[in-house]
């Protein structure tokens, strides 16, 4: 799916962040920037020694990352030139600010690429994987917090694309994408 906000195309598509063709990648990451399991294993074994050695260097200069911030390193031997990290929220049955924490995740990603100039953004479904976020509650969430983003800073990206790794993650965030239409 593909659609035009103020200037900016979303893309929702299936596949494998790490063939990406943007300008950054964003990585699901642990609150250590170490390589871990699922998105942020596959980013740092694909991106090499550079991208793990530049998150080492981010951890050891300021410290864990706090959940919704994020962080910036070269992206290796990524077709992205850039990596942005950042660490999601941990599910909890949604009874710990999960909902904001998620949206500050992606928004602090949209705010770091603009101060960089970048215009080509890649995200995966940030939180769902081992933190035990429901895709279906991740989704309208994240597509929420792209979209408000978008109109607060028109043309300021010229594409942003949820690369989603299964066909089911699809599914679920082209629902969530039906049903912010439909509310408006």
């Amino acid at each position: 799916m593909e659609v035009e906000l103020g200037g900016t195309r979303l893309v929702l598509a299936q596949g494998d962040i790490t063939r990406q063709e943007v300008d950054a990648i964003v990585n699901a990451a642990n609150r250590e920037l170490t390589p871990g399991g699922g998105v942020s294993g596959a980013i740092h074994r694909a991106g090499g020694p550079e991208v793990t050695e530049a998150a080492a260097a981010i951890r050891r200069e300021r410290g864990p990352l706090a959940t919704g911030e994020a962080v910036i390193t070269p992206g290796g031997n990524l077709p992205a030139k850039w990596v942005i990290h950042t660490v999601g929220p941990v599910w909890h049955g949604g009874k710990k600010d999960e909902p904001e924490l998620l949206s500050k995740a992606y928004r602090s990603c949209l705010e770091l690429a603009v101060s960089r100039g970048i215009k080509t953004i890649a995200f995966p479904s940030i939180s769902t994987g081992a933190y035990g976020y429901p895709v279906e509650e991740a989704a309208p969430v994240a597509l929420q917090t792209i979209r408000d983003f978008l109109k607060e800073h028109p043309g300021a990206l010229s594409e942003v694309r949820m690369v989603l790794f299964s066909p089911a993650d699809l599914t679920a965030y082209l629902r969530a994408w039906e049903g912010l239409t439909e509310s408006g």
